[in-house]
Order: C-alpha cells, then structure tokens, then sequence
C-alpha cells in the first residue's frame, strides 16, 4: 500500500489517466470480492475501470456482476462460451473491448498484488516505454509464490529459452513471462495476435517492435483455487515458442523429424519379423507419410483448413507429392554423386534440404491454398495477373519471416 501511495504522490498529474484492468479468469469466484476492493483502492482518483473476462464453468461471472453492483469503480464482465486460445485469447477479447487505450493485465488468483498497480502507471508516465512488466527477476522481485523448487526451476529455465530464442526483442525483459503488465493499446496491432495458452506478454513482445520497462513484483501464494500450469500447457508453451520464432515452417520440420523416427521405427520392427528391407521401407515410407498428413493438419495448417478444399483431396495431394517426392529424390542424389563427384553423406543431405523446402511450399501453396470466391465475392477476389513466383515469395515471407527479428 505504501508503493502506491508513494506513486500517486510523485506522479500526481497523471491520476486521471484513463486505465482498463484486464482480469482474466477461470473458476476463481472466491478472489473477485478482494480483488475488486483492494484494486479500488489502489486506483482511487484514477479514471479505471475493472474488465473481467472470465471462461469459467462456475458462477464467477454471477459474482463479479454482484460485486460490481456496489464497487466504487466500474467493473465489467465479458463470459465466453468458448475457451479460444486460452488465457491469452481471454486477454485480447479484454484488449478489443477495453475503454481506455492504456491497459494492465493481471490474474485473478491475487497473486498479482493490486497495489503495484500505481507502480506500474507511474512508470509508463515517463513516456519512454510502450510496455511496463511487472518483473520477478528484476532487483527487488521475489519468486517465493511460485512455491516449489521445481515449479521455480521451470519458470528460470523457460525464461532463459525464450529470451535467447528472441535475444533482440527480448534484450530489455528479465520476465517475457510474467502475466501482469501494462501495454499501451495504441501502439499495438491486436489483429497479429495469436495466442496460445498463458503467455500472451511474449506473443505481444514477440509480434510487435515495443519499448519494453520493468518494475519489481513480489510474486504473491495463491490464495484460492489451483494452479493452471501442467504437462499440456508446457508442451503447447513450446509448441507457441516455435511458431512465433520460426513461423510453421518450424512445425513443420519438427513433425518430419518425427516421421522420420517413425519410419527407422517401423522398418526396424518389420525387418526384425522377417519382412523383407524393401517392403518394410515401403511400408515404414507410406505409413509415416500418412502420419505426417494427420499432425499436419491438426498442428501446422489448423488454421488455413476452413478455406481450402477438402480433407479427402487435401490428403490425396499431398500423399501423391510425397510419393512423388520420395521416387525422385534417390535418383537425384545418385546424380548428384556421379555428376558432382561428391560424399553420397552430403548429396543425402542436400537432397533432403531441397525436398523440405519443397514439401513445405507444396503444402502451403497447393495442398492448403485457399478455394476460389464465391461468384458473389469474386469482385474482391485477387487480380488474375499474380503470378506463382509472386505467391512463393510472398509464403516465405510470411511463413518464415513474421515475426523474426530482422
């Protein structure tokens, strides 16, 4: 209490800055009331207002709008029916809807103390940061409420992972991780924003070139209600991780190394049975190809689903480029050693090369490529006259590039 009141008295001025509160929440009924009290009185002389967005599958939305009928301050609830993209979706929905353009998010579990809200206001009034995070690693942080060492070990480990995956965006934050932070919506473009899961401050450091700050928190337990982090969640984090870095091409890659386990899998079983090499390699070849089209579909190209053709000729497509692909690429590389009298190891390993990046644009610009316009639409459709060098350079660019630091 007393870092706000210290707040309000250095930056007076700026009291009346307009402020949304973004509270996410899931089945935490038991914290609103506090939340809401202590979150008043943090902001007391500031034009704010408290924004829950709640997927909650319990009476938490009931209780904020019971709570919000006697709180000093404006307190609004959006329910979703639908749990899109996690808390981070919970977020951006907050981000759209919010009245003021300068907004903080925070949990609803009170483990993110209301009263550094002033704190984090009084920072952002300098003008010098698009972005104000409340940090648990920056000097005067603490880390005690995340409990156990192991859950502490987790948190290090996978800050360390994202900040040398983005060592430039990233260069002025000791916690691309933490969940209370305030943004300044004017600078952001909401639209690029995918969420996935819990980390939506490293979605919007890693979509948008922002002046980042940070303030010291003290990491509050857990007052009521469990933890969301699980075994899922990490492997979604990581899954986010690799898209936002290297776009799906890196899905993509890392579902082909999958394959290609398979397949020596595969083969290695069948030999071992007594089938002959050849057929095995046919089979382990044909079932890995079949396996990579599902993981595809459900990891790589969810998203491009909806406007291309169907499942049935997407499948065909791509099993025929495949077989296609695998037929040929021996014989090239037969060539390439006969030819360029070079290692059959390093002709392998540049025939596979060009066959990714074959596979990947196949993919993306054929197998997945976006039915035509209804006749209705089609005076908005594109103009005839692009060409396929055009859209190849154009799915490099943004399959690849976007969001890399450049």
């Amino acid at each position: 209490m007393e870092a706000a009141r210290d707040a309000r008295g250095e930056q007076g001025a700026d009291v009346g800055t307009p402020v949304t509160i973004i509270v996410p929440t899931f089945n935490e009924r038991d914290n609103v009331a506090e939340l809401v009290a202590r979150t008043a009185v943090a902001l007391e002389g500031w034009d704010a207002e408290i924004l829950f967005v709640d997927d909650s599958t319990d009476d938490t939305a009931a209780e904020v709008e019971r709570v919000a009928a006697d709180s000093p301050i404006p307190v609004r609830v959006i329910h979703r029916a639908e749990n899109t993209g996690g808390l981070g979706g919970a977020v951006v929905i907050g981000l759209e809807a919010a009245a003021s353009d300068v907004c903080i998010v925070m949990d609803g579990d009170l483990q993110h103390p209301p009263e550094l809200l002033p704190v984090l206001l009084a920072r952002f009034a300098q003008g010098d940061a698009d972005v104000v995070a409340a940090s648990r690693y920056v000097g005067g942080g603490d880390t005690s409420g995340l409990g156990t060492a192991v859950r502490f070990g987790v948190s290090r480990v996978a800050t360390w992972l994202t900040r040398a995956m983005f060592p430039i965006r990233l260069a002025r934050s000791t916690d691309p991780m933490t969940g209370f932070f305030l943004v300044d919506r004017g600078r952001l473009d909401v639209s690029t924003l995918q969420p996935r899961g819990f980390k939506i401050l490293l979605e919007i450091l890693a979509r948008n070139d922002l002046r980042i700050a940070e303030v010291p928190m003290e990491f509050a337990e857990r007052r009521h209600g469990t933890s969301k982090a699980s075994f899922r969640q990490g492997a979604m984090f990581l899954e986010h991780l690799a898209r936002l870095r290297f776009g799906k091409m890196s899905l993509f890659a890392l579902i082909g190394v999958i394959g290609a386990a398979a397949n020596l899998g595969i083969m290695w079983g069948l030999t071992a049975a007594g089938v002959p090499y050849v057929w095995a390699a046919i089979v382990g070849a044909e079932v890995t190809i079949i396996g990579n089209f599902l993981l595809q579909e459900r990891f790589v190209f969810a998203d491009m689903k909806t406007d291309a053709r169907g499942v049935g000729i997407r499948f065909a497509s791509s099993f025929a480029f495949n077989n296609v692909e695998a037929a040929l690429r021996i014989p090239v590389m037969a060539l390439m050693v006969e030819t360029w009298h070079i290692s059959s190891v390093l002709a392998t390993a540049l025939s596979l090369i060009v066959a990714f990046f074959a596979r990947f644009l196949f993919h993306s610009l054929v197998v997945y490529a976006p039915t035509r316009r209804r006749k209705g639409d089609q005076a908005s459709s594109e103009p005839p006259t692009d060409t396929a060098a055009q859209r190849v350079i154009r799915a490099i660019d943004v399959e690849v590039m976007k969001p890399g630091e450049l």
